[in-house]
């Protein structure tokens, strides 16, 4: 459904260009949930912006963004804007600051359906209480303004309205943002059964690990830019070969275990400013497990296990030792599995 292919966005400023995206790959298919995780600053949004062309003119892109075999970024306006919402939805962080505070949300939510399926004012009117019911709401809450519902309810709005066009692939950035724990849990239950339901492609972005680990079939781990570990989410969230995924899981206290909570665990500092990003693997200034070759090797993507790869010189050594006791002969670099970028 969605294939990625070597994208790299850079951001054209007063103080020269800043590399958001360095050679990133991966790949949706229907009926199945893609995870993109990783802190703040390593490229998530910049990356389903990019899906979508959504980006300033200040950002050169490179790459490909095939939809359904048709590249996104070779699109004239007249086709993207078919496949915006119709195509390809998006449900924005924050939805109090997506919606509009002056407009009623029925209407809010009919507006793609008028503009995109040519519907008449009482068809549309009829979907948005389909619409609404679907997403656990009842169909009088059309007539309420953003500020006259809770935080889950402006959600579920949000992804009312990404569903209005029946779109193929839904992207979700940060849904679960600021909402508490119980009120997250029936936001992810629905995006799931719609996901089973309809047969849709979903990328779902955040910087918590365990969520995604929960409602994800697949998960790809981000850092300054790049993806630095994927593979089937149980597998990746329970036995990370990336020395950044395994400290993502670490973070998260346990509840119960008064050790996780005297001594929290986590990383020290923040990702790199990707104008000045370190020479060799840019994780390494941070790593606890970083080995002197790790400030000058180059960062590539190496095969760790079934469907999966990281980009660890860990892993490459394991790899290599693992293909020299199954060959009886050294392989060098033709053990690698697909290069991020230079």
């Amino acid at each position: 459904m969605l294939e990625i292919s070597d994208l790299t966005v850079t951001y054209r400023t007063a103080s020269g260009e800043v590399p958001a995206l360095r050679g990133v790959d991966l790949s949706v298919r229907p009926g199945r949930t893609l995870g993109v995780v990783g802190e703040s600053g390593c490229g998530k949004s910049t990356l389903v912006s990019a899906v979508l062309r959504l980006l300033p003119r200040t950002a050169e892109v490179t790459g490909r963004v095939l939809f359904e075999g048709e590249d996104v970024l070779g699109m004239s306006w007249g086709r993207l804007r078919a496949v915006r919402w119709a195509g390809v939805s998006i449900v924005f962080q924050g939805a109090m600051h997506s919606l509009n505070p002056v407009q009623r949300i029925g209407r809010q939510i009919a507006e793609p359906i008028l503009l995109h399926e040519r519907a008449t004012e009482e068809a549309a009117a009829r979907r948005v209480a389909e619409l609404l019911e679907r997403v656990g709401l009842p169909a009088a809450r059309a007539r309420a303004y953003p500020h006259e519902l809770s935080g889950g309810q402006r959600q579920r709005v949000m992804i009312a309205m990404a569903l209005a066009c029946s779109p193929r692939l839904i992207i979700a950035d940060e849904p679960t943002t600021a909402l508490d724990v119980m009120i997250q849990a029936q936001v992810l239950t629905l995006i799931q059964d719609l996901v089973a339901s309809q047969d849709l492609g979903l990328i779902v972005i955040s910087h918590d690990l365990s969520v995604l680990a929960s409602i994800c079939d697949d998960l790809a781990v981000m850092y300054a830019g790049r993806v630095v570990e994927r593979g089937p989410a149980a597998e990746v969230f329970g036995h990370p070969r990336h020395p950044y995924t395994a400290a993502l899981g670490a973070a998260f206290p346990v509840i119960g275990d008064p050790r996780s909570r005297r001594n929290p665990r986590g990383l020290p500092g923040d990702p790199p400013d990707p104008a000045h990003l370190p020479t060799g693997c840019a994780f390494h200034p941070r790593c606890p497990v970083a080995e002197p070759e790790c400030a000058t090797a180059r960062t590539v993507l190496w095969p760790a296990g079934p469907d999966r790869s990281a980009a660890c010189v860990r892993v490459a050594v394991s790899t290599e030792k693992s293909t020299e006791t199954s060959t009886g002969t050294p392989t060098g670099t033709s053990a690698r599995a697909e290069e991020v970028s230079p």
